[in-house]
């Protein structure tokens, strides 16, 4: 008997294998996936990855991206993590099919907390797992965004589970989940599945009042609480990591209220609006959620030789037809605002129409909940183009303005219109509604969006001018521009047509079951075969076999250069600065220690000090730096290495202290500051005693450099005051002198300053984070926590019986 009740799930675990990897079949023959983010992550982690390996402990800090971090949002591995064994057993399979398998398997139990058999539990799996979003940030090596959204369905699996009044299957699978979820390392999509849950618990609430069932509502509320708080509290030690360095990251509030020309700042406590919206869905580019190419694609989309812009390249007496059929497999179809975009967020137009065939079909709390959040995440998914709502959101909702990117948030929508498409199914396929009502049901959903697509089929190409800001490109070819317009128009015309087969083949399906032409069984393959179809067939456009490479070009992105060569015959310690974009470089922390790196979480001082002073070609800080080697292109791109004789060096003794009261005088003072025989300090932050005189016999020198330790040797007959071309980071790094703890400043807006007494002594900086500690305790209470109560709980329960 228990068998047959687990060979379902046996059955969809089997096909959520094959399925995922079927899809990524280059890694059944060893091959990885490239993914440009996670390339830049190899090379801003190897220094952390080195000193784990040899010192078999975690450093917590690197000191060859952005002249030194915390690792604590780079690459961290913390004591007693064993949810992080939970996950490394869930995801068994090579990556990314291990993430894909996720995905499945947490919308399988997201569907079966609703009830939905096992058989359109699998096809709604399918249906999310596959969506095109989900799939395409693979490409862009967006893991830890797929992570944490392949657990979101879990958590909301939990939280149902205990609206149904299960309540301990519900805090088991809410609070694991949570964990997971926080565990995933991706605080944007937890933050958005709290909107989700949110607008779920308001919904609830709402129907609570009316039928007066408030005791019920506040007992769940209470469970699913405390569950989340477990989920957190487990994950104590990097949560509360994360909330120590965000105030000194890009995401915390700056001292600064002037800009880099002088004119007065916005100050706000996250990301400026721009940074936040910068990627803002148009309204008209949510068509593409059952259009695929409604707005050109993907930023760069292959046209082929029957395209317009072949021909016109083709024809051109300078080009023919070899180079104008290389030009035509990259070529820039995508009009929509959005800087950059890998692909359409395409949902699916077979999803779509299931999801409408909901609106009219479901009844009930769950499908106020799954519009609404729809709605929700659309509409904030629009940002700048929206920004009446944009605006309050980041002005009033707390966190908000902590993150860029406000189209990510349709993930919610991701989740919600499957998730209502499959409710529809469960249904329609129910003899508890009559048969009438599924077909008034099934015609409106047919001829609103059928009607909706039609329309852009007869009237699209007049509707919009179809022109991309980066045209541009394009208009030193007679008539180019003119051809590729003529494209998009087709790639609208195209895919409209698309979609309205697809819907017609949907409707048809449900109109056969009504008329007995087909049974349930019958009708779920058709709709798997079709959906997979729409949606892979989309997918494979933008990741594909293409997209992956032998291993070990993989683990070892970076090649030593003629260039790196020459600089690591250089012993001493220094850092490099690789030109011109040093903020997006990931490859020079492979080998050097940079002063700059790739990160979106970098320390918010430091990206100041970038745009204040560095951008503005501020030698001084350079030197302060300790900049030792430019690489720098030519005008034609390749690169070459210049040494910067100038550089100050690791550490050094100046000769006078400039005090000033604000951070804006501050990075003013760098204007014109000597930083050789100068430093600058906050007065109104540090209190030192300015009573040293320059020895100018006095030494001081960093003796060895150990990520985590780095001692320094001097000699002086008087007290000096020292500068250390090494970042300020107070809730870390502590100062010995002989051994005794003394303390040390903030100079030059980001450095590190100290007072050295006379005579002969050895000076170490040591990187000892607290909070690791006080994490680990919170974090094995949890542990215990989540262990006893559910035992405890289900042996009550059983004599309760």
């Amino acid at each position: 008997m228990k068998i047959k009740k687990t060979f379902p799930y046996l059955i969809a675990i089997l096909i959520f294998v094959i399925a995922s990897v079927l899809y990524f079949n280059p890694v059944l023959k060893g091959q990885k996936i490239k993914q440009s983010d996670i390339t830049q992550f190899k090379g801003m982690s190897k220094e952390i990855a080195d000193y784990r390996v040899e010192k078999g402990e975690e450093p917590y800090w690197t000191g060859s991206a952005f002249s030194g971090m915390p690792a604590y949002q780079l690459s961290a591995y913390y004591p007693n993590d064993y949810i992080k064994m939970l996950d490394s057993t869930l995801r068994f399979l090579p990556r990314p099919a291990d993430y894909v398998f996720l995905y499945f398997l947490g919308f399988f139990l997201l569907l079966s907390a609703l009830k939905v058999e096992w058989k359109l539990a699998i096809l709604g799996a399918l249906s999310f797992g596959f969506s095109t979003y989900l799939i395409i940030i693979f490409g862009a090596g967006h893991n830890a965004k797929a992570h944490a959204i392949a657990y979101m369905p879990m958590v909301m699996a939990g939280v149902l589970w205990v609206f149904r009044k299960k309540y301990l299957l519900g805090f088991v699978i809410a609070a694991l989940a949570m964990a997971l979820e926080i565990n995933s390392n991706h605080p944007q999509m937890t933050y958005y599945l709290g909107f989700t849950l949110l607008i779920l618990g308001i919904v609830k609430l709402i129907d609570a009042i009316q039928e007066k069932a408030y005791k019920p509502f506040i007992k769940q509320s209470v469970v699913i609480v405390f569950a989340m708080v477990l989920g957190l509290g487990v994950n104590s030690t990097r949560l509360l990591a994360m909330k120590e360095y965000a105030s000194f990251s890009t995401r915390g509030k700056t001292e600064l209220t002037i800009e880099p020309n002088g004119a007065p700042k916005q100050v706000t406590e996250g990301l400026s609006k721009e940074y936040i919206t910068e990627y803002s869905y148009g309204l008209a580019e949510t068509m593409n959620l059952f259009i695929p190419r409604f707005m050109g694609g993907g930023t760069y989309e292959e046209l082929g030789k029957n395209s317009s812009f072949y021909e016109t390249l083709k024809s051109h007496p300078q080009i023919g037809p070899v180079q104008a059929s290389q030009a035509s497999k990259q070529v820039l179809t995508y009009w929509g605002d959005q800087t950059i975009i890998e692909a359409p967020a395409y949902i699916g137009a077979v999803i779509v129409f299931l999801f409408l065939l909901g609106i009219f079909l479901v009844k009930g709390t769950l499908k106020k909940w799954l519009v609404a959040a729809t709605i929700f995440s659309i509409v904030l998914s629009w940002g700048k183009n929206f920004e009446i709502i944009t605006n309050l959101f980041i002005d009033y909702v707390p966190l908000y303005n902590k993150f860029r990117a406000v189209s990510s948030i349709q993930v919610i929508a991701e989740i919600c219109i499957p998730l209502l498409g499959i409710l529809a199914l469960k249904e329609f396929f129910s003899k508890e509604i009559s048969s009438d009502e599924k077909k008034n049901a099934l015609k409106k959903a047919f001829y609103i969006l059928s009607g909706i697509v039609v329309f852009f089929l007869i009237f699209g190409s007049n509707l919009f001018s179809f022109e991309g800001f980066r045209d541009t490109n394009y208009q030193q070819i007679p008539g180019l521009v003119e051809a590729l317009i003529s494209d998009r128009k087709a790639m609208l015309f195209d895919d409209s047509l698309r979609s309205l087969i697809l819907i017609s083949i949907s409707f048809a399906i449900l109109w056969f079951f009504l008329k007995n032409k087909l049974n349930q069984t019958k009708s779920i393959v058709a709709f798997a075969v079709i959906i997979l179809f729409d949606l892979v067939s989309v997918d494979i456009n933008y990741v594909n076999k293409d997209s992956f490479e032998k291993a070990r070009n993989i683990e070892k992105p970076f090649q030593l250069t003629a260039i790196d060569k020459q600089i690591l015959k250089d012993k001493s310690y220094y850092r490099v600065a690789n030109f011109p974009s040093p903020l997006q470089d990931g490859r020079t922390s492979y080998f050097f220690n940079s002063i700059g790196g790739y990160h979106a979480a970098k320390m918010g001082r430091y990206q100041e000090l970038f745009d204040y002073q560095i951008a503005k070609n501020n030698m001084e800080v350079l030197n302060m730096l300790n900049a030792k080697y430019f690489i720098i292109p030519d005008q034609k791109g390749n690169k070459s290495v210049h040494e910067n004789p100038d550089a100050n060096g690791s550490v050094w003794f100046v000769s006078n202290l400039k005090l000033v009261n604000s951070a804006d005088e501050e990075i003013k003072a760098l204007d014109s500051l000597k930083t050789k025989t100068e430093a600058v300090i906050d007065a109104s932050k540090f209190k030192v005693e300015n009573n040293f005189k320059r020895d100018s016999l006095a030494t001081i020198k960093l003796t060895k450099y150990d990520v985590t330790t780095l001692t320094y040797e001097s000699s002086a007959a008087k007290n000096q005051f020292a500068v250390f071309s090494e970042i300020y980071y107070k809730d870390g790094w502590n100062a010995y002198v002989d051994g005794k703890l003394m303390p040390y400043y903030r100079v030059d807006y980001v450095l590190r300053g100290m007072e050295i007494p006379a005579g002969k002594h050895t000076i170490k900086f040591k990187f000892e984070p607290t909070i690791i500690k006080k994490g680990n305790t919170i974090t094995l209470t949890s542990y215990f926590l989540l262990l006893i109560i559910p035992i405890g709980w289900f042996f009550y329960e059983k004599k309760k019986k």
